[in-house]
């Protein structure tokens, strides 16, 4: 039995989904992975079904009906996982945005330096760590974390990272049911409550890589839903 549950949700990634869990599982530290699939139809979940026979007791994968969103997926696999014995809990892309070997990094911050989150953070310090943006997706990304600064005061560089760990108290506490948002402003939202919450966070400096296969799932809505999710977030707090 690991300690630390990996989810990964999929909507078609083909492309990328046995490459990613084969590199997962190449660390040395004792990763589970739980993929949560919306439905793919490019025949990613029997890929990881496939894979399961060689790798027993540590991939496991939840099929869901319908495209529900990245924030439904998550929490999904945070419900999944609270249900069994998983100290920590890691958000991770299936396209190799987030690369396998900085996991220890997120895991040592909670295991060892006390966070109960740690941000897989591309703008540290305030410097950009991203491979292969255009500048127009990398000047979004990078003033929709000072947006959220500003408008909720949390402390963090990186307000919208996706690569995230926290420990099972956090998510424990955190009433997943009343998550409202589901797109890019899942990621803010859960940051938010942690912080309001008083749990410490802590931001690990990685380096982000655009995908290089697959296709992208951002869209127009998603980035609206972060712009005035944000405000709803500020003024209805923890409620």
């Amino acid at each position: 039995m690991s300690d630390t549950l990996v989810i990964i949700p999929t909507l078609n990634e083909i492309e990328n989904i046995e490459a990613i869990i084969a590199a997962v599982f190449k660390e040395k530290k004792k990763f589970h992975i739980l993929v949560v699939d919306d439905n793919s139809q490019d025949g990613t979940p029997a890929a990881v079904t496939n894979l399961m026979d060689q790798y027993p007791d540590r991939l496991f994968l939840e099929k869901r009906i319908g495209k529900k969103g990245l924030g439904s997926a998550y929490i999904h696999g945070f419900k999944w996982a609270l249900q069994r014995e998983y100290e920590y809990i890691i958000e991770m892309d299936a396209d190799f945005s987030h690369n396998p070997k900085d996991l220890i990094k997120l895991y040592n911050a909670c295991s060892k330096e006390g966070a109960k989150l740690s941000v897989g953070s591309r703008y540290i310090n305030n410097n950009v760590n991203v491979v292969n943006w255009n500048i127009k997706r990398l000047l979004l990304s990078y003033f929709a974390s000072k947006y959220v600064q500003i408008i909720t005061g949390i402390r963090l560089y990186d307000t919208t990272a996706g690569f995230v760990c926290y420990h099972r108290t956090v998510l424990e506490t955190i009433e997943l049911d009343k998550i409202q948002f589901v797109g890019y402003a899942f990621q803010i939202e859960m940051k938010f409550k942690t912080w309001k919450h008083k749990f410490p966070i802590k931001e690990v400096g990685i380096v982000f890589t655009d995908r290089t296969k697959g296709t992208s799932k951002m869209s127009g809505s998603i980035v609206t839903e972060a712009i005035f999710g944000v405000i709803k977030l500020r003024l209805k707090g923890l409620s």
